[in-house]
């Protein structure tokens, strides 16, 4: 019986200490847990895929590799790639743009194909000319995927326009409120969204691992492509240099964005004086005066024996 005993409670004994070793483990914080907690506005690294590539990327990958190579070599501007992609806030690389131009250009090429084979087999004589919009059906793919970057670049830039004035704004109230200028830039990047929250966001991270405020901001000014970003940034950079009015320098920022995309819409307006008469003469005033001359027209047919 004394041995029993001895062997429950040593069985006991050891369930006790694997619980409290899990329960230690459990409560313990992982390496990402105590590290992310200072680099939280980094973009996250991209941890290699261990899930199997699939066959269709195996077979047509060094394809398609060899092909936006090939891509590369014909239309070269990388810099000037590589430049739109920052611009459009696209997390791509070079090459990897170039395999997405080739992809455009092969799903045109389907397309022109698709009507090639159904024009061939109503005109057997038609194969060259299909074999020809094949291929320039593939070009206009290519080229077509790098127009849509340069609109994407500009339709970006355009939502950072019109998001910079409230963001400044914002920015001022905090530095006048009496917090630091990285203390304010975190507070409106956490409470705001948008394409300008994000690159702020970028600058914030890049102060939080040890870069400093200036450097940081003129990193900003010079990846942007918009000169208000670019003098926004190099403001900052100088107020905390040297130690000027920050609030007042971001008020009047603002305001002068404010007042450019006033003159910008009364410009635009100007332009297109000619196409906003277009509704004017040839559907109001007819219907004006249709309703101003056929009552008239009427009692003349009434009034007329």
């Amino acid at each position: 019986m004394t041995l029993w005993g001895a062997a429950l409670g040593a069985f006991l004994a050891a369930g006790v200490l694997l619980a409290a070793a899990r329960i230690r483990a459990i409560r313990r914080p992982s390496l990402d847990a105590r590290v992310l907690a200072y680099v939280r506005d980094l973009p996250m690294a991209t941890r290699p895929a261990t899930a199997p590539v699939s066959a269709a990327a195996g077979v047509f990958g060094p394809l398609l590799r060899a092909a936006a190579e090939m891509v590369e070599q014909t239309l070269g501007g990388a810099a000037t790639v590589r430049r739109r992609l920052e611009r459009a806030g696209i997390d791509r690389t070079v090459h990897e743009f170039r395999v997405e131009q080739v992809l455009w250009g092969l799903a045109a090429f389907a397309v022109a194909a698709g009507y090639g084979l159904l024009r061939t087999l109503a005109d057997p004589g038609n194969a060259v000319p299909s074999l020809v919009l094949c291929a320039v059906a593939f070009v206009v793919g290519v080229l077509a995927r790098d127009n849509r970057l340069t609109g994407q670049a500009r339709a970006r830039e355009r939502r950072i326009v019109a998001e910079f004035p409230t963001v400044a704004e914002l920015l001022a109230l905090s530095v006048a409120a009496g917090e630091s200028p990285v203390l304010a830039l975190d507070r409106v990047v956490r409470r705001s969204g948008g394409e300008l929250s994000a690159e702020l966001g970028r600058v914030l991270a890049g102060i939080r691992t040890g870069q400093p405020v200036a450097a940081a901001f003129d990193a900003l000014a010079a990846r942007s492509g918009l000169p208000l970003v670019a003098r926004f940034a190099a403001g900052i950079a100088v107020a905390v240099e040297r130690g000027t009015p920050l609030a007042d320098v971001l008020h009047a920022q603002a305001a002068d964005v404010r007042e450019a995309g006033r003159r910008e819409l009364i410009e635009s307006g100007a332009r297109k004086e000619v196409l906003m008469m277009v509704p004017i003469v040839f559907l109001v005033l007819p219907v004006t005066v249709l309703f101003a001359f056929y009552p008239g027209v009427i009692g003349l047919h009434l009034t007329t024996p």
